[in-house]
């Protein structure tokens, strides 16, 4: 079969659009949802916000639901999972935190992921790495108290955390749709900036790749 010039075959068109894709996702993203339930509003809130983000941008999950509590003596031997999300957060351009708020505070599954990847002392895989901070609740103050104690805790870290705009999402069951898209528009609009802000703040610390 004689070949039409200038004409890609099937095989050599997906090779192509895969290439294209993996040019497109310069900036890789570790995505930590601090909540376990498989229908969290925040959980929800990373993927529809996510979706929203520029296309050159791919998020990682980190699974944090099966780490063991955080043990100095197991510093010179980690769990597979501990290893596991350090190798992440490490191969990671940014970070991006969402985050519930219980009890005024930062929910304790999070605080061991973090206390796991920060050490041992001096060799934490967050240090450096440009970070955004987000949450969802249904009460009135909309984690601000949650996302005031991961600020100061990622400070410490040496993470620095884009400050404005800050984002103390109001939810209610009606906030997505059966898509996971954000239903109100005026909300839908801000996190659509706030995500162009963040994708922003990462370009800055990474040189723009």
């Amino acid at each position: 079969m004689a070949r039409i010039p200038g004409r890609v075959r099937p095989r050599n068109r997906v090779r192509l659009n895969l290439e294209r894709s993996l040019e497109m996702s310069q900036y890789k993203i570790a995505l930590v949802a601090g909540s376990l339930r498989k229908d969290s509003y925040n959980r929800r809130l990373a993927a529809a916000v996510t979706k929203m983000a520029p296309p050159e941008f791919s998020f990682d999950p980190l699974r944090i639901d099966d780490l063991p509590l955080y043990n100095q003596d197991d510093d010179a031997s980690s769990a597979a999972a501990v290893n596991r999300i350090k190798n992440q957060i490490r191969a990671a351009d940014g970070l991006l935190f969402v985050t519930p708020e219980y009890n005024r505070s930062i929910p304790g599954v999070l605080k061991n992921a973090i206390d796991h990847a920060s050490r041992p002392y001096g060799q934490s895989a967050w240090a450096g790495k440009p970070a955004g901070v987000l949450g969802a609740s249904a009460g009135p103050a909309g984690t601000s108290m949650a996302q005031q104690h991961l600020r100061n805790i990622l400070a410490y870290l040496d993470v620095p955390t884009m400050g404005q705009p800050e984002a103390f999402v109001r939810v209610d069951d009606n906030y997505f749709n059966a898509e996971g898209d954000i239903t109100d528009a005026r909300s839908k609009a801000f996190l659509q900036g706030w995500i162009i802000r963040y994708a922003d703040w990462i370009r800055r610390f990474t040189g723009g790749h």
